[in-house]
C-alpha cells in the first residue's frame, strides 16, 4: 500500500485551544472512570470484538490496556475532527491516523494479547508453531491468506454454470451459458465484470451464482472474462489502453452477442469498473451512430467520480504523475499492490484479524468462496490504469459531455437513453451509494434505482434463497426528469423490502427482453464456434 502523498495541510496542524481542552477533559474523565472501575473490580470488557474473550475479561491488566487503547484512539480521532484543515486534507489525516490506531491495538501482539497467550499455553506451544508456519508461507506468497485456498478450484468448485467460450481476443474471452429453461427471452444479456477482478464473483457456487439465477429466469446470458496479463506475456498486452478495452473488449463482445443471437439490440449489465467501461463503450457506440443495447444495468458503478469515498485519499496529481512515469509506456499494475491497497481500506476486517488468527493463534483460515475470489486478483495494463486513474478519479472527465474523446469521437453519457436499472450498496466503501445514485443525473432514459443492504460485494451477491438483508426502492421506473436530484430525498420516498434485490431486477429485465421463444441447445454459431468449456482458460491464470 502506498501512503497518501503530497499532503495539503500546513505543518504543524493546529487545534483550537477550547476544542483541545474539551478533548483532554473527556479523555481524563474516561481515564479516571476506567481506573476507578478497575480498582473496584467492576471494569467490564469493551464491546469491541477484539477484546471480548474470557481471557481478556479474566486479566485485569489486559483489560485496562484495552480500555486505554480505545480511549486513546477515540481522542486521536477527535483531534483529527477538530483540526483546522481543509476537508480533503482532514480525510487524509483521518485515514493515516486510522491505520496507525488499528495497527497498534494490543490484540495484535503476542506480548499484550492474553487470548493468544492462553491458547499458546493450552496447546503447549503448538499454536505458536502453527502460526509461525503460516507466517512463513504467507511471506513466500507475498500476501496474507484469508481463506483455505486448497478447498477451491475455478471450474471445479467455482464458476460452475455450464457454457462455452465462443469468442476470444487478446483482452477477453466471451462465454455463452447453456439454457436451463425450455423457453428464453428474445433479447440476450451480456455481463461485463470489473477487469480488476475475475468474473466468477458473479458465478461462485450454484447456490449463490448471479449468473445461474439469471439463466434460471430464462435469460440467454453471455459473460466477458477478462484476460489476466502476466509479466512474461510478449504480445504487447501490457500497453493496452482504455480505448482498447472499450473497443476490443466491450464493443467486440457486444457485436459477438448480437451476431450469435441474431438480435439488433441486446441487454447489457456492468459491475463496478465493468459498469464504467460498459457505459463508456455504449457512449462511444452512440457517437459512432450505433445503438446496440436495449437496456442497461449498472451495479455499484461510478460514472460521476466527484465522491469516491475512502479511495480519495490516494488520488492526487503527485500520485498520477508518478504512475504515469512508471507505467504510461507499458508494464503492469500488479494485482498484489491493488489487493493490498483495498485490504487496508478496512484494516481491522481484512488485515489485522487475520494476523491475529493466522499468525498469533495458529488457526487455519476457514474456506470461504468470496475470500478465495478476493485473493484471485488480476494485473492491469499500465496505460489502461494510468488513463483511468487520471481521467476518472483525479479529473472526473468522463461525466462531462465531450471531455473524453476516443478516436475522435466525443463521449457523452447523456446520449444513453435506454432504460436503466442502477444498483448501489448502502455500506459500500468503494462506490458510495450516493455516488452510484449520481448516475441517474447523467443517463437520460427511464430508470429504476435500487439500494441494497451491506457492502460492495456482499450487497451484490445476495441470492434470494438465503433470505438475507433487504433493499430499498420506489415503485416502478420513472423518467430521468422525475428522479430526485438529492439521493436522500429519493431514499425518503422509498420502501424497504426484505430479502434479495435479484427478483426485482429479474422482473424489470424481463419487461425489456421481448417475448419468450424456444431455447436452443446449440451455443455459438458457425462464425463463433465453441472454443472450450466455461469458465475458459483466461480466468484460471493466477497473478504471481
Amino acid at each position: 500500500m502506498h501512503a497518501p502523498s503530497s499532503p495539503e495541510w500546513p505543518v504543524p496542524v493546529s487545534v483550537s485551544p477550547d476544542k483541545l481542552a474539551s478533548i483532554q477533559a473527556e479523555f481524563s474523565k474516561g481515564w479516571a472512570d476506567m481506573l476507578f472501575q478497575a480498582q473496584q473490580g467492576t471494569l467490564a470488557p469493551p464491546s469491541d470484538r477484539r477484546f471480548k474473550s474470557n481471557a481478556w475479561a479474566a486479566n485485569p491488566y489486559s483489560l485496562v490496556m484495552a480500555h486505554a487503547y480505545l480511549l486513546s484512539g477515540k481522542a486521536i480521532q477527535q483531534m483529527v475532527d477538530a483540526a483546522q484543515l481543509p476537508e480533503r486534507a482532514r480525510e487524509r489525516l483521518r485515514f493515516t491516523c486510522m491505520q496507525w490506531v488499528e495497527a497498534m491495538s494490543p490484540s495484535n501482539f503476542l506480548a499484550t494479547n492474553p487470548d493468544v497467550q492462553q491458547r499458546m499455553l493450552d496447546s503447549r506451544g503448538e499454536s505458536l508453531r502453527a502460526g509461525l508456519n503460516s507466517l512463513w508461507a504467507d511471506i513466500q506468497k507475498g500476501r496474507i491468506t484469508q481463506t483455505d485456498e486448497t478447498r477451491f478450484k475455478v471450474g471445479q468448485d467455482l464458476a460452475l454454470t455450464e457454457g462455452q467460450v465462443v469468442y476470444e481476443n487478446r483482452l477477453m474471452q466471451l462465454i455463452q451459458y447453456a439454457p436451463l429453461t425450455s423457453t428464453v427471452h428474445q433479447l440476450p444479456l451480456l455481463m461485463v465484470p470489473p477487469c480488476i477482478n475475475k468474473f466468477y464473483i458473479l458465478d461462485l457456487q450454484p447456490h449463490n451464482s448471479f449468473v445461474r439465477h439469471a439463466v434460471e429466469q430464462g435469460f440467454t446470458v453471455f459473460m466477458v472474462s477478462w484476460r489476466n496479463p502476466q509479466a512474461a506475456d510478449d504480445d504487447g498486452i501490457d500497453t493496452a489502453t482504455w480505448a482498447d478495452y472499450l473497443q476490443e473488449g466491450v464493443l467486440e463482445a457486444v457485436q459477438a452477442v448480437r451476431d450469435i443471437t441474431r438480435q439488433k439490440q441486446i441487454n447489457a449489465l456492468g459491475f463496478c469498473v465493468g459498469g464504467t467501461l460498459l457505459a463508456s463503450a455504449l457512449a462511444l457506440a452512440k457517437a459512432r451512430g450505433e445503438d446496440p443495447v436495449a437496456s442497461l444495468t449498472l451495479l455499484t458503478t461510478l460514472l460521476d467520480f466527484s465522491d469516491t469515498g475512502v479511495l480519495d485519499v490516494f488520488v492526487d496529481e503527485f500520485h498520477a504523475e508518478a504512475r504515469e512515469c512508471q507505467l504510461n509506456r507499458g508494464g503492469l499494475m500488479s494485482a498484489r499492490e491493488l489487493a493490498t491497497t483495498f485490504s487496508f481500506l478496512r484494516p481491522n476486517e481484512l488485515v489485522w484479524n487475520y494476523v491475529v488468527d493466522n499468525y498469533l493463534k495458529g488457526q487455519a483460515p476457514q474456506a470461504f468462496d468470496l475470500l478465495f475470489w478476493n485473493a484471485d486478483g488480476t494485473n492491469l495494463p499500465g496505460p489502461f490504469f494510468t488513463w483511468y486513474f487520471r481521467n476518472a478519479y483525479l479529473e472526473n472527465r468522463l461525466k462531462a459531455p465531450g471531455h473524453v474523446k476516443i478516436d475522435g469521437h466525443a463521449l457523452d453519457f447523456g446520449s444513453l437513453s435506454m432504460p436503466a436499472y442502477i444498483y448501489g450498496s448502502r455500506e459500500d466503501h468503494i462506490v458510495p451509494w450516493r455516488s452510484a445514485y449520481a448516475s441517474t443525473a447523467l443517463l437520460r432514459g427511464p430508470m429504476r434505482f435500487v439500494l441494497g443492504a451491506s457492502g460492495h460485494i456482499a450487497g451484490v451477491v445476495n441470492p434470494p434463497s438465503q433470505g438475507k438483508r433487504s433493499y430499498w426502492a420506489a415503485p416502478g421506473a420513472v423518467p430521468h426528469a422525475d428522479m430526485p436530484g438529492d439521493p436522500d430525498l429519493w431514499h425518503a420516498q422509498c420502501t424497504e423490502h426484505p430479502g434479495s434485490w435479484w427478483p426485482d431486477w429479474s422482473q424489470w429485465l424481463a419487461a425489456h427482453s421481448g417475448p419468450r421463444k424456444k431455447a436452443s441447445g446449440k451455443l455459438g454459431n458457425a462464425r463463433y464456434a465453441p472454443i472450450e468449456p466455461a469458465p475458459g482458460r483466461y480466468v484460471t491464470v493466477r497473478s504471481q
